[in-house]
């Protein structure tokens, strides 16, 4: 499981659920943040807890930006990069390079290991949750863009997740209000929204399920559906890196097939499904009983049987851990690639 804390330090009760051995990560908002010096001592602190601990942030740009202030870059919104391209392709690339090395390089000086970007959407039009956040209507623009993106986070030393699989972008419903239906085939999804995720299989790193429901395809949400998951995703696209749900605690991911399902049902859901992290959002504030619940649900489906951890789920989690050391905020804002790579940016 990958869970929130309530604030901007860790609290006793914090500490007991993230040395919890069925928890992998913590994600961070924007209430877990005052400034560099706070950020990037609570993070020291969940590393003294657990080195192997991933920490990890909603961070892409745009709207999307847990940290802007105490010299956090505002980085553009994703779409400012596929205007770019359809005046200057070339130089399109580049500033998409800048901004992943920016976002990943201004984070991983605070400690934070992992952002869940870029997004793979397609900007279809009717999608407000998406919008601006997707690079471009054209899958092949997407994933050019992307890559460079990622490539921008590879040489700060981290890892990407590609999201929202299959794709979010075609339908107008938000997934955290309510359970978006897509009722296109198999084949018009595979030829544009997915078309990335195959594309980029030899780049990407993690893919982040949609809480989106494919009728044509499967009546669970993608991030509950085997058939995505592991006939499509796994074995069709050959993808081999890690699987992330989305935010359990959503909308479109409280039911499946009509029946309300508890948070722990929800986590076995996905892991049974074939994630291999199970994200469970913005349950620590109050008491966070809810987080206690599903790690003792979970907790309790392994000894009885019902659930085991997955060896290779784990290798997966511990390959998005960043392996070489960051440049401090200091060092990074004189280094000569950061400076050339703020000056790219759209």
């Amino acid at each position: 499981m990958i869970i929130d804390i309530a604030g901007t330090e860790l609290t006793d009760d914090d500490r007991r659920r993230l040395a919890h051995p069925l928890v992998g990560g913590l994600i961070l908002f924007g209430r877990n943040w005052q400034g560099r010096a706070q950020l990037t001592a609570l993070c020291a602190s969940v590393k003294r807890l657990r080195p192997d601990l991933l920490i990890c942030v909603d961070h892409e740009g745009g709207r999307v930006q847990r940290f802007r202030t105490d010299g956090f870059t505002h980085l553009p919104p994703m779409r400012a990069l596929g205007e770019l391209w359809m005046h200057d392709a070339m130089r399109a690339q580049d500033a998409a390079t800048a901004c992943g090395y920016v976002l990943a390089a201004e984070l991983r000086a605070c400690g934070v290991d992992f952002s869940f970007t870029p997004v793979l959407d397609l900007d279809w039009g009717p999608s407000g949750v998406i919008g601006d956040r997707a690079f471009h209507a054209d899958a092949r623009v997407v994933a050019m863009l992307a890559k460079s993106v990622m490539h921008g986070l590879l040489r700060a030393g981290m890892g990407n997740c590609g999201k929202h699989f299959p794709g979010h972008g075609f339908v107008a419903a938000d997934s955290h209000t309510d359970l978006p239906r897509d009722r296109r085939s198999l084949k018009a999804i595979l030829a544009d929204d997915a078309a990335p995720y195959g594309w980029l299989g030899m780049s990407l790193d993690a893919v982040m399920a949609a809480h989106v429901v494919y009728p044509k395809v499967d009546s669970h949400p993608a991030g509950y559906s085997a058939r995505w998951l592991q006939a499509v995703l796994r074995q069709r696209l050959g993808f081999g890196g890690a699987i992330f749900t989305d935010d359990l605690s959503m909308e479109a991911a409280r039911h499946i097939e009509g029946r309300t399902v508890t948070p722990t049902e929800a986590v076995l859901a996905a892991l049974h499904a074939g994630c291999d992290l199970a994200l469970l959002c913005n349950q620590s504030l109050g008491a966070g009983s809810v987080l206690d619940d599903a790690i003792d649900g979970l907790a309790e489906a392994q000894i009885k049987g019902a659930w085991a951890p997955s060896g290779a789920s784990d290798a997966r989690r511990r390959a998005l851990l960043p392996r070489q050391a960051a440049a401090d905020w200091g060092t990074l804002m004189r280094a000569t690639d950061y400076l050339h790579a703020l000056a790219l940016l759209p």
